[in-house]
């Protein structure tokens, strides 16, 4: 793959939809656990607590003081809070939509950027359509694969600014609204935060808030997930698990391959589905450490941005009558 200047082209299916249904016709089980977890809502209360008291804490404090505190505390609570907005972007918390958005845009006030409403939108799309270059926002846009590649320092300038390469690729992205009055509350809530926190401790708090967003998804340990999830790091299997310590901070977002082989599971219980159906995911290759990959990808120059795998046709291939998943399970 050293030398690999494309993605991986595949033309079978995204492989959990079917995956799904035959782990159901064996551990039919498993379907119990599909439900929300209302007290999730307390976990994003406490976490945006948790920021707003460190932006605080710090506003008088030393700036070394400000970028420790962001990577060594803050990185960890922002990375929950992009779990949270996750669970409520599959609307796992309550039964109404509208009531999953709101609790998602107030998980999102202490990471500065309006992001909640729109990472509904495309990662559910990411869910239908995994590996489908003009839907699937998860994918590297083809210029951006080309300009970091395999080289080490494209890499660290990758992480360290993997927010903004996010939102280069919205451009390439079909059938996704950009713009309506979630967004617009979704932007309102932000700057009306973001100002209040500046008003109140001034620009060491509001510095802590925007690192503190930097490295829970970029240059650190817990940057890893991003590769962990879809590149491909063993074969060409497409989609990894992480099964390590820190899971227990991350809420157990690391079992990847459970969810998206079970969107409308919460998190509480994804542990559950491996316990349930370990023949079907012990067999699977899987990460023990974040911080392993983390390097790993630095440093391997056979893991680049073109490890993926991309397929065409909306991912869609026919199914027979075994294979095809509930629309309960897949939507989420």
């Amino acid at each position: 793959m050293k030398e690999q200047h494309h993605f991986v082209f595949s033309t079978e299916s995204e492989p959990h939809r079917i995956r799904t249904k035959k782990i159901l016709k064996e551990h039919p089980e498993i379907r119990h656990l599909i439900g929300k977890n209302p007290y999730t809502m307390f976990a994003i209360i406490g976490l945006v607590a948790f920021q707003v008291a460190g932006a605080w804490l710090v506003s008088d404090m030393s700036w070394w003081i400000v970028f420790i505190a962001a990577y060594l505390l803050g990185a960890f609570a922002d990375h929950a809070l992009f779990v949270m907005i996750h669970e409520c972007s599959h609307r796992l918390l309550f039964k109404k939509p509208e009531a999953n958005r709101l609790a998602g845009i107030f998980a999102n006030m202490p990471q500065l950027f309006p992001s909640s409403v729109s990472f509904e939108r495309y990662h559910i799309k990411h869910h239908s359509f995994q590996g489908v270059h003009e839907l699937d926002a998860d994918l590297p846009n083809k210029w951006e694969a080309k300009l970091i590649d395999n080289y080490f320092i494209g890499k660290v300038f990758w992480l360290l600014f993997y927010p903004l390469f996010q939102v280069f690729r919205i451009g390439r992205l079909k059938e996704i609204k950009p713009f309506d009055g979630w967004v617009a509350l979704n932007w309102a809530v932000q700057i009306a935060f973001t100002v209040l926190i500046i008003w109140l401790w001034g620009p060491k708090a509001i510095i802590y808030l925007l690192a503190s967003f930097f490295f829970s998804v970029g240059l650190h340990p817990l940057g890893a997930r991003w590769i962990q999830e879809h590149y491909l790091t063993y074969g060409e299997q497409e989609t990894y698990s992480y099964y390590g310590p820190l899971n227990n901070v991350a809420f157990n977002v690391g079992y990847h391959n459970e969810h998206h082989d079970f969107p409308s599971i919460p998190w509480n219980k994804l542990p559950k589905i491996r316990e349930g159906a370990p023949s079907f995911y012990n067999t699977l290759y899987y990460h023990k450490s974040w911080t392993k990959l983390f390097f790993r990808f630095l440093f391997d120059s056979e893991i680049s941005l073109y490890s993926r795998i991309v397929r065409n046709d909306r991912g869609k291939v026919k199914l027979t009558d075994e294979s095809k998943p509930d629309a309960e399970l897949v939507n989420g």
